[in-house]
């Protein structure tokens, strides 16, 4: 059984939360990406997700409209990259402490508050995707020590990182630590030392790409033979048995699925209902760990 809700930088939420990164597949649907986002806050979703890189900001932007205070939302975003409409990738690389601190006024200003609760430092030491290269090699030390001087000036109220090693994370720990977003799934299970370590510490850990790579050639979770059986049994899909062992994990997980459908984000959300017997949940935890490493060629 799981509890409900855990803790994130000194708040209790619910322990299914919603990313943001999907609204912009609602970009010339404005009212419908709102209006998603308000089903997200009936359903009990108290934690959201975003990057001001997410659509070019539109999702912030949405996040803006749709959120109101008395919903006491918890809205934690990120910086490391910025928008690059123009560019062959949306986002452009923006490690350098100066960028950090452009990218936190850019997310104050799009959100339209003074003070963002919690900003992810997104490293690209690990995990799929872009690593980093020239100016934008950039040591944690100094990166962290900006970020701390944004929540001297209260501009941030807690720090957490993504995508970053063991190493690094015991490096950044007196710089205080609130959350941890890696790749990590059913069938990526590289990063079990940096779960414990986070669970020992009482650090959140906020997995992406939560169902295995979105990727070609990475391993899903909902292609393995065992969660369906799993998922037929008990009369759920393979994706909610995926979401539902995160859970079962470790107590410190949290879950940010994104979706820009209101049926998908109810299936989700249904997910912190699942529960395994001891047999079943040895059944998925037998299942491969493979890398999450794009392939090259």
């Amino acid at each position: 059984m799981t509890t409900a809700t855990a803790s994130l930088a000194a708040r209790t939420v619910f322990r299914i939360g919603y990313g943001a990164l999907q609204l912009e597949r609602l970009h010339d649907r404005r009212g419908d990406a709102v209006a998603l986002l308000r089903r997200a806050v009936e359903l009990g979703v108290d934690h959201v997700d975003t990057a001001e890189f997410y659509g070019f900001g539109f999702a912030n932007d949405v996040i803006r409209e749709a959120l109101r205070p008395e919903d006491d939302v918890l809205v934690v975003t990120k910086v490391g990259a910025d928008p690059d409409p123009g560019g062959h990738l949306p986002l452009r690389l923006a490690q350098r402490p100066e960028q950090l601190r452009a990218s936190v006024e850019d997310n104050l200003r799009s959100l339209s508050i003074d003070r963002l609760a919690v900003v992810n430092l997104r490293r690209l030491d690990t995990g799929p995707g872009l690593r980093p290269e020239g100016d934008q090699v950039v040591d944690l030390d100094d990166q962290l020590a900006v970020m701390t001087a944004l929540r001297d000036e209260g501009k941030i109220g807690a720090i957490g990182l993504s995508s970053v090693t063991l190493d690094g994370l015991r490096r950044a720990l007196p710089a205080g630590v609130v959350c941890v977003q890696n790749a990590y799934s059913l069938v990526s299970r590289d990063d079990e030392d940096m779960l414990q370590l986070c669970e020992a510490e009482g650090i959140a850990w906020v997995p992406f790409f939560p169902l295995g790579g979105a990727f070609p050639g990475l391993p899903k979770a909902a292609d393995e033979p065992a969660v369906h059986a799993v998922a037929v049994s008990l009369g759920v899909t393979p994706s909610q048995v995926g979401l539902a062992w995160l859970l079962h994990r470790a107590p410190n997980v949290l879950l940010i699925p994104g979706t820009a459908d209101a049926a998908h984000l109810e299936a989700n959300m249904a997910a912190g209902a699942i529960t395994f017997d001891a047999a079943t949940l040895a059944t998925l935890d037998a299942i491969e760990s493979r890398s999450n490493e794009v392939p090259i060629g």
